[in-house]
């Protein structure tokens, strides 16, 4: 799943990396803006990739990406391409078993970002690592409280 899928390019992107033999694998875009999902959907059409999009293996959609998108859950992994302002409980709750998230979180006394590498475990266990600094636009809607 790609939280603040935006253009559409990294959509295109992770289907691009799946190997031809993977039918069952679905490429879940949430944008909260709907002219960004309407382009989104243009240039995955563009890309040819047009029928993806009909049978449902790629999924761009408007929604609040803090949520995530729990029908398609549980993702092998999760791409969050805005900061937030601490670790989203509810995609992490959204991993499978295994699952990496790749998050932004802001900084309490910066402008910048720590790149967050969350991983869960077979057995459940969640690990958290930071991977470096970064500077990411703010998750719209950011000073509403995530669950910790």
């Amino acid at each position: 799943m790609d939280v603040g899928s935006g253009s559409g390019y990294l959509l295109a992107t992770l289907h691009h990396l799946l190997p031809p033999s993977d039918r069952k694998t679905h490429i879940v875009g949430v944008e909260h803006i709907q002219e960004l999902v309407s382009a989104s959907i243009e240039n995955l059409k563009r890309d040819g990739l047009e029928r993806e999009l009909g049978n449902g293996r790629i999924v761009a959609m408007q929604g609040d990406g803090r949520k995530g998108c729990p029908e398609f859950a549980p993702y092998s992994a999760i791409h969050v391409g805005a900061a937030a302002p601490c670790i989203p409980e509810t995609l992490v709750q959204q991993l499978a078993s295994p699952g990496r998230l790749i998050v932004p979180v802001d900084r309490p006394t910066s402008n910048y970002q720590d790149l967050y590498q969350i991983d869960k475990s077979v057995d459940g266990k969640v690990e958290k690592k930071i991977l470096f600094g970064v500077m990411y636009v703010p998750l719209t809607n950011a000073e509403e409280q995530w669950s910790m």
